[in-house]
């Protein structure tokens, strides 16, 4: 699973670049006097989901690459979750070897697991819907990103394993986080940078479906705030297209005004008429928002499906996006909300002051032996190994 990215880090002087430096001078008292095997725990202070491959992948190569063994025990499996404290896994191996590589080992291991979580948590409010990965632009880096869409990944085998029948995330925006989704490309949508270029919505459908023959043809409608009559204008100018259900539409109106033809009012009755369950529900300030309040609301998708089914087009297929998280998502879910597919961004990597994973050693030779406070970890590596 490793590829280039993680390949940057593997040789000695680079890990001790970028490695805390308490830990490359520890490695010089360790030299000058006797080495000895040690075992690590790596764990969270908060829930998360196993979601390791790309760090034992790694570690495993700097063995390789530096000539020494090392012992990689998961405590879960891929897709799992792990409790607040719970080890997600042991690694043993020369003290001389691992000691500089903690730093790296931690960076690979906290983010991908709060970031699988929080895929596990979206996937299971809208079971129903599949989602794309578009966070790489979030990101501190290509490295995070290729971290975040792993993530993604494993937090889909996360949601499956509660519910069989989730759809979860099925592709990424990169073709470098492709591999995770058994894909070589990534998937995604014209940008709003190629509507103002193209002058009209109508024009860069044109311009973008004449350039990208082999693309899912997705358009993006809210550039000029016409995201009825722009969008069918579009089918009228692709019917096979939009007959044959290949035509996408992703919604992205912001949150600072409605969908064309809506207001307050109009959301109410588009709920009402589709979904008045939603309406007989306890609704927080944010959940009303997300069912009848400006931007991508699920009373604008009712709306948009709606209107471009009145026009002749019930085939198309509705694609939203901006802010999606497990509360909209839940909403969406309560609404019945027509989507086909939901692409999120900024949430796989939130919560990142929770990310730090910590790393302990446990055994140093023979002799088990852990900071005060932390036995724990003994026995749950004790229990691992019987």
């Amino acid at each position: 699973m490793i590829d280039a990215l993680y390949k940057r880090f593997i040789g000695p002087a680079d890990i001790t670049r970028w490695t805390d430096k308490y830990f490359s001078r520890t490695r010089k008292v360790i030299e000058a006097g006797k080495d000895t095997q040690v075992t690590y725990a790596v764990f969270l202070r908060r829930p998360s989901v196993m979601a390791c491959d790309l760090t034992f992948d790694w570690l495993e190569k700097v063995a390789h690459e530096q000539s020494f063994k090392v012992t990689i025990q998961p405590s879960f499996k891929t897709g799992e979750i792990v409790g607040a404290g719970d080890p997600l896994f042991f690694f043993s191996g020369p003290f001389s070897k691992l000691v500089e590589l903690e730093t790296h080992i931690l960076q690979k291991t906290g983010p991908v697991c709060v970031a699988a979580h929080n895929a596990r948590t979206m996937i299971l409010e809208l079971p129903v819907t599949p989602m794309i990965d578009m966070c790489a632009r979030h990101c501190a880096g290509a490295e995070m990103a290729e971290m975040m869409s792993y993530a993604a990944h494993a937090g889909t085998l996360g949601a499956r394993l509660a519910n069989p029948k989730a759809k979860g995330f099925i592709g990424t925006s990169t073709d470098g986080g492709a591999r995770f989704f058994e894909g070589t490309v990534g998937m995604g949508t014209m940008p709003h940078a190629l509507v103002g270029y193209a002058g009209s919505t109508l024009e860069a459908a044109r311009q973008y479906r004449t350039n990208n023959p082999d693309a899912d043809f997705t358009v993006l409608p809210d550039f000029f705030g016409r995201e009825i009559s722009d969008s069918i204008e579009v089918c009228k100018s692709f019917p096979s297209e939009a007959s044959a259900g290949t035509l996408k539409f992703r919604l992205d109106t912001h949150g600072g005004r409605y969908m064309e033809g809506l207001d307050k009012p109009t959301s109410y009755a588009v709920i009402e008429r589709n979904a008045p369950q939603a309406l007989r529900s306890y609704l927080t300030e944010s959940d009303q928002s997300y069912l009848l309040g400006e931007g991508v609301s699920a009373a604008a998708i009712w709306h948009f499906r709606e209107q471009l089914s009145k026009a002749g087009f019930p085939n198309i297929k509705i694609i939203g996006s901006s802010g999606f998280n497990p509360d909209k998502c839940r909403i969406m879910a309560l609404a019945k909300a027509p989507l086909d597919l939901i692409g999120t961004g900024s949430f796989l990597p939130d919560r990142w002051p929770e990310t730090y994973a910590t790393a302990d050693i446990i055994r140093y030779g023979d002799m088990f032996r852990v900071k005060e406070g932390r036995e724990w970890l003994i026995e749950r590596y004790k229990k691992l190994s019987r």
